[in-house]
């Protein structure tokens, strides 16, 4: 029995263990961040310290990603995915069992480089164990695992924090990851390995411009953006990192990502979606918890409960698209799915408000998570339907950098959005509120000759100029997400007869 037919006939463990890999990665990705506080508080942490528990992280996922698919090509896709699966593990559990701040950074790092290879490599997995025909399904329940993560990280991270321990933020990942490496050890088959020299120059060039681009994103708030030295040098660096790579790859004999994968018009487009989605997608997640929270003053527990229509909507269109891109053109329910979700951002941009009741909320949330998950998974099948098999490692290790790159990018792009808009409309509101001569007549506890009545106009007027604030971004992704149709007519149609051999070398 060759190794392509082992891995197909033990197709359903297999799928278990990647999947739960995947699920390991995204819910870890932002399940810490409720946990920040208390770990600050058991540490005796300063704010800035606190947020390398974060950019640790973030920064050494990044830097690995990309490395993950020279390695699967050098020393085989199984040994690379189950090594990163036991240092994930072995990470999380040193991180629950820190007892100062520089433990839990120094493991946070080394728990960021582990999980780098989880998500990518696990696809490329499911692709390969999956007929062409089944691509579809397999990148659905792959999608499901990367969208639902995040989602659900916050609830079951405030929970475990709540009625146990920050620590077990981190242990909850021992048994997961423990069964997900058994799986692997007993189903998976390794794929071949093929000779080939490691570029440093171009993977520390990339490293460079991934790694200063990341830690601006996360520390820019925190320094004032571009009011602030720090993050002017960390931009300079990213710029030149990206120029150095460009240059080389496209002039080196092998360079560190091979030119080839970028002849693909389908992984190029599908690289440019993914980057604008994955940047509407997370900012949203990052916007709803705080505005629900902050402005409409909902418990976590109630938030959880308003954010779940949007993962059940996600669980449909994921299932629904998995099931009809071998009936209807891909490009259809990507153009479909981009209408829905732009259409539910514009709605949120007009019409929620302090005042909004929770049905709105629902609604919206569910019909954005059909809008993502038709077009996420959908994208990601067409993105490698054309890509040839070699690449296949390679070119999901690219996908998943652009998708945590884009990520950030929207997270960080809409707070200091957020935070410059608030600023301007609490400007624009309180000018037209004035003592004497002017319309507005001010009742208790409203007053401009108390402390207290000074304070309590503040509040409401703040509150007001963030929900405008608020409604801006919404708008903008909404734009965002419009722009992106017309490159749905760049895809090319799947063949749906095509000759596609499972391939499980990387030659």
């Amino acid at each position: 029995m060759t190794d392509t037919e082992h891995n197909t006939i033990h197709r359903v463990p297999i799928t278990i263990a990647v999947t739960l890999a995947t699920i390991l990665q995204s819910v870890d990705t932002t399940i810490a961040n409720v946990a920040l506080p208390h770990i600050g508080g058991s540490m005796s942490a300063t704010l800035e310290q606190m947020d390398w528990v974060l950019t640790s992280y973030i920064v050494a996922a990044a830097i690995v990603t990309p490395l993950s698919g020279w390695l699967a090509g050098r020393f085989g896709r199984k040994k690379v995915l189950l090594i990163s699966v036991l240092g994930f593990t072995m990470t999380s559990a040193l991180c629950g069992m820190a007892h100062s701040i520089t433990q839990i950074v120094l493991f946070r790092l080394l728990q960021g480089g582990f999980s780098a290879g989880l998500v990518p490599l696990s696809q490329a997995v499911l692709l390969d164990i999956n007929p062409p025909e089944r691509h579809g399904r397999a990148m659905a329940l792959w999608g499901q695992g990367v969208v639902l993560g995040p989602m659900l990280a916050p609830v079951l991270g405030g929970w475990l924090t709540d009625s146990y321990s920050w620590r077990w933020v981190f242990y909850i990942n021992v048994p997961f990851g423990i069964l997900s490496a058994i799986g692997l050890m007993t189903y998976l088959r390794e794929t071949q390995k093929r000779k080939s020299s490691f570029d440093f120059f171009g993977f520390a060039t990339l490293s460079l411009a991934v790694g200063a681009l990341q830690i601006m994103l996360d520390r820019g708030s925190l320094q004032d953006w571009f009011g602030s030295t720090e993050i002017w040098i960390e931009m300079g660096l990213a710029v030149l990192g990206l120029y150095w790579f460009l240059v080389h790859t496209f002039s080196a004999r092998e360079p560190f990502v091979s030119p080839g994968l970028f002849h693909d018009r389908n992984f190029n487009t599908g690289n440019i979606l993914i980057v604008v989605v994955s940047m509407v997608l997370f900012a949203t997640l990052a916007l709803l918890p705080p505005l629900l929270e902050d402005l409409l003053g909902y418990p976590v527990l109630t938030t959880g409960i308003a954010m779940a229509p949007r993962g059940a909507g996600s669980f449909i269109a994921m299932f629904l698209a998995g099931r009809l891109i071998e009936r209807v053109d891909p490009r259809v329910l990507i153009a479909t799915g981009l209408v829905i979700a732009a259409t539910a951002l514009w709605i949120m941009a007009n019409y929620f408000s302090t005042q909004m009741p929770q049905w709105l909320i629902w609604g919206e949330t569910f019909m954005q998570g059909l809008g993502t998950g038709l077009t996420y998974v959908t994208m990601t099948t067409v993105a490698f339907t054309t890509l040839a098999a070699k690449y296949r490692s390679e070119g999901t290790a690219m996908y998943n950098l652009l998708r945590n790159v884009g990520s950030s990018v929207g997270i960080a792009a809409t707070s200091a959005l957020l935070t410059h808009n608030t600023q301007v409309m609490h400007e624009r509101l309180a000018s037209h509120i004035v003592p004497y001569g002017g319309q507005i007549r001010l009742h208790a506890p409203f007053s401009f000759t108390s402390i207290a009545g000074l304070s309590a106009l503040n509040e409401v007027v703040t509150r007001q100029a963030r929900m405008i604030a608020y409604n801006d971004d919404f708008k903008l992704m909404f734009v965002m997400t419009l722009s992106m149709l017309p490159l749905v007519l760049l895809l090319k149609p799947r063949r749906r007869h095509a000759e596609a051999p499972l391939v499980m070398e990387m030659e």
